[in-house]
């Protein structure tokens, strides 16, 4: 099978110590990516750490696909103890980071301990050097950038960092690379703000060798290049108003189900701000979106889907400039766009104030440096709702995304049951529900499809591949690119979910922690469907004995 090379990069801030470890039998077991990623976690990091902890490992791994030049591979994967949900949790973002993470010649970095300073880590094939950065204290995520061009000569392309959130342990912040690209779930960014790292740069001309098939890999390239999809103009957006229309747009903190202004944030007003083609490493699909307002002398990356319904919708504000300047302020200060704007939303709830877009940045802004109610706000909505006065729309600790499960059973069951809580990507129920592929009513039967799902995107995070390639890497490219039966493929998707779930079981998590705010039906006999088409114990766990150790132990 198909598998990412080169050694585990274990630093340690505190030592101020670097050590390559070759894991060549691990590679070979998880391809890479997430899998690799859980793998170390799952023996590396204590059961019991405290996320803030320096006993907290954070990684950043990379697959073999990103040794390619087949568009949906510019992407890279984060994991750590999610300060958010309290278990471990996975995300990844796009970019220009991983060809120069992998010409370091590595294939995962682990980040460990805690640094007395502010640090910035430079990885190289030649070596690790720990910079001390005192003057980029509570720097944005731009003036690193600009600190790293001006100093090193290193564009933000080699660099991912955090912002304030990160630094003021903001439970939702991301790690961003090239600005404007996030490491989003989880708060993350908060991980390495507990570790006092600030950025970590990757430059080298030393990949590692991995001999991609091909076909299908100029087939995918040239079809994604060729294709004129909406997604290409519009991105995620392009959906807002048939899923306003047909099925729900959380609106006014889940209080409506559709929203009245829904075209006033949706694709067609996002492409007319669009000013040029955005794409990631090597992909010639470029559905990114550059856009910026003349008028309000703005200008960003996006507004997406997520974000158009978290500081749109759900906060009552029609207009797509007020959105992507609150777009602007989470990519420069570090935090994830669907929990900041989730968050946001509940206050905004409480004081009556739905609307109020002015508020609704300034409040942002508060959470970022923890000022006033935004250092009650930067513990996200599960620890401040009661104070709020607000529902507690969350699960296991993460706000919701924009698909709703109200409405979405099967996407309901995936929030209710999935190891990372509250997120649309764990499973992607949602795609099959809006097209009818799958009838979005009812929670009972759609355990094995969910299961499917799960460990499909598992894999696909592993290899590392855009969940927007779907269409061009199929079943049977995907099978062809890594040299393996697809059920040899899904197997590694399953043992991911399976480790994520063990870790989060010695967490003390179980039946009593999947579940929802808000009732479906049968849902009770669903999860237990589910558990079931798991080869999962009755109350959540996974059986004693079913988990592999081939990750080497931390010292």
């Amino acid at each position: 099978m198909l598998h990412a090379e080169g050694p585990l990069l274990a630093v340690d801030v505190g030592e101020r110590t670097a050590e390559r470890i070759e894991i060549d039998e691990l590679l070979e077991r998880t391809v890479g990516g997430r899998a690799l990623a859980t793998a170390l976690a799952h023996e590396r990091i204590p059961f019991d750490a405290d996320p803030f902890g320096p006993e907290n490992r954070a990684y950043l791994s990379t697959g073999p696909l990103q040794l390619s030049q087949m568009s949906f591979t510019g992407r890279m994967n984060m994991t750590a103890l999610s300060p958010l949900s309290d278990g471990l949790a996975s995300t990844n973002a796009g970019g220009y980071l991983s060809r120069n993470f992998a010409g370091a010649g590595i294939s995962v970095l682990e980040v460990a301990g805690a640094s007395d300073e502010l640090l910035a880590i430079h990885v190289t094939d030649e070596g690790v050097e720990f910079e001390e950065v005192p003057d980029l204290e509570a720097a944005t995520v731009p003036e690193v950038s600009d600190y790293m061009a001006e100093n090193h000569g290193l564009d933000a392309e080699h660099c991912l960092a955090i912002g304030p959130a990160g630094e003021n342990l903001v439970r939702f912040a991301s790690v961003m690379t090239f600005d404007s690209r996030a490491f989003g779930r989880g708060g993350l960014g908060a991980v390495l703000g507990s570790k006092n790292v600030k950025c970590v740069t990757f430059a080298g001309e030393s990949p590692p060798t991995v001999e991609i098939p091909n076909p299908p890999e100029m087939d995918v390239h040239r079809e994604a290049a060729q294709s004129d999809d909406r997604m290409k103009r519009q991105g995620t957006t392009g959906g807002t108003e048939f899923i306003n229309d047909n099925f729900s747009l959380p609106t006014r903190y889940f209080e409506e189900y559709e929203f009245e202004h829904a075209a006033g944030i949706g694709g067609n007003a996002v492409e007319e701000k669009k000013y040029k083609k955005g794409a990631c490493s090597a992909c010639a699909y470029a559905c990114k979106l550059p856009t910026r307002d003349e008028e309000e002398g703005i200008e960003t990356e996006g507004p997406e889907f997520e974000t158009v319904y978290a500081f749109g919708s759900l906060q009552g504000v029609g207009d797509i400039v007020d959105v992507m300047k609150s777009n602007e302020l989470c990519d420069n200060f570090g935090m994830d766009t669907i929990s900041a704007g989730v968050t946001v939303a509940a206050y905004l709830k409480s004081e009556a104030e739905f609307g109020n877009a002015e508020l609704a940045r300034e409040i942002t802004e508060k959470i970022a440096y923890r000022e006033g109610i935004g250092d009650t706000l930067a513990e996200g909505v599960h620890r401040s709702h009661e104070e709020l006065g607000v529902d507690d729309y969350t699960v296991k600790g993460v706000e919701f995304a924009a698909h709703d499960g109200r409405v979405l059973h099967g996407q309901g069951l995936s929030y209710a049951v999935a190891n990372r809580g509250g997120d649309h990507m764990y499973a992607g129920m949602l795609s099959l529900e809006y097209s009818g592929e799958l009838d979005p009513e009812g929670t009972l039967g759609k355990a094995e499809t969910l299961v499917d799902q799960e460990n499909y995107a598992a894999f696909r995070d592993s290899g590392i591949v855009c969940a927007f390639g779907g269409d061009y890497v199929t079943d049977e490219r995907l099978a062809d690119l890594f040299d393996a039966d697809y059920e040899e493929l899904m197997a590694v998707g399953a043992r991911t979910v399976e480790r994520e779930r063990h870790f989060n079981n010695q967490r003390g998590f179980g039946a009593d922690d999947d579940g929802l705010p808000y009732e479906l039906p049968d849902l009770e006999a669903a999860i237990e469907e589910y558990y079931a088409a798991r080869g999962w114990n009755d109350d959540g766990t996974v059986p004693d004995g079913a988990i592999e150790s081939p990750a080497p132990a931390a010292d």
